[in-house]
């Protein structure tokens, strides 16, 4: 089972429409691929109608969450996406990405870089707009040579001079809110390389005791020691071994399948969720 569990397209922060991820992951011979886009589920729909016969979409987000100053991203999987408390706290943060990144522009231009709300809001078509699109219009005007220098404290970075802090919930909050409406949730990236904070052993095992389902062993950032501690430490708390390749299209080099969830993960998430059902292509 090749199941790509970690996905995003132009609905939040990648570069390709939901239809175009799901072609990609044809493409790379995937059996299962997770649409996750940062706190919105809007493409769904539009993935789930661009399913060839045999695949399957795993229909999810990316749920935006902090813990002591910390950033915390959540997977969640097979929710019930009418779940009025759930829908409610994930338009809440949607709402303070947009202040959020209208705030970062203004800033920019007291730092007289020239990026414009219009040029952003085109960039992001119609997505949840992030730092993402913020970055790739300061690229497009060579303020900076990458993507990646725009989230350095020199400009939109923890502490940076366009910084700009945005509503986020309590990861047990949410971990409880996405069980009330019958999905589940993985623990994003826990170990990533240049991710600043890693996440100790024991606040994994206090959100596990929260309702954890799963964690994501198989990341781009994870190195083959950190796999390894983290299946040994995914086995010692019961959670699902996850994966994906944490795609965002252009702005990763396009990597669809080229990380897969562990033998077993997909099946065991899917198995204690209750809210929705996964969508395979006939």
């Amino acid at each position: 089972m090749r199941a790509d569990l970690h996905t995003h397209s132009s609905v939040s922060d990648g570069t390709e429409p939901p239809a175009v991820v799901i072609r990609r992951g044809a493409e790379a011979a995937l059996d299962v691929i997770a649409l996750t886009d940062h706190d919105t589920v809007a493409g769904q729909r539009e993935a789930a109608g661009a399913l060839p016969a045999g695949m399957t979409l795993l229909p999810g987000a990316e749920i935006s969450c902090r813990l002591e100053g910390h950033s915390v991203h959540l997977l969640a999987y097979l929710f019930d996406p009418e779940n009025d408390e759930l829908a409610g706290e994930l338009a809440e943060i949607r709402e303070s990405r947009l202040y959020r990144a209208r705030a970062m522009v203004d800033k920019l231009a007291a730092l007289d870089v020239p990026v414009t709300w219009e040029q952003v809001s085109e960039i992001a078509a119609g997505g949840v707009v992030g730092r993402p699109h913020i970055a790739r219009a300061m690229l497009e005007l060579g303020v900076v040579a990458s993507v990646n220098e725009a989230f350095t404290a020199n400009w939109m970075g923890p502490g940076g001079p366009a910084y700009v802090a945005r509503y986020a919930l309590d990861p047990v909050k949410a971990i409880r809110l996405v069980r009330a409406a019958g999905g589940v949730t993985v623990l994003a990236h826990p170990r990533g390389a240049g991710r600043g904070w890693q996440f100790p052993d024991q606040v994994i095992a206090d959100l596990t005791a929260a309702g954890l389902t799963g964690i994501e062993i198989n990341h781009p950032q994870h190195d083959e020691q950190e796999r390894r501690l983290l299946g040994e430490l995914a086995h010692s708390l019961g959670l699902a071994p996850s994966g994906g390749s944490d795609d965002h299209g252009a702005l990763t080099g396009f990597r669809i399948g080229t990380e897969i969830a562990p033998e077993g993960g997909y099946e065991a998430l899917v198995s204690q969720a209750t809210g929705a059902r996964p969508v395979t292509g006939t």
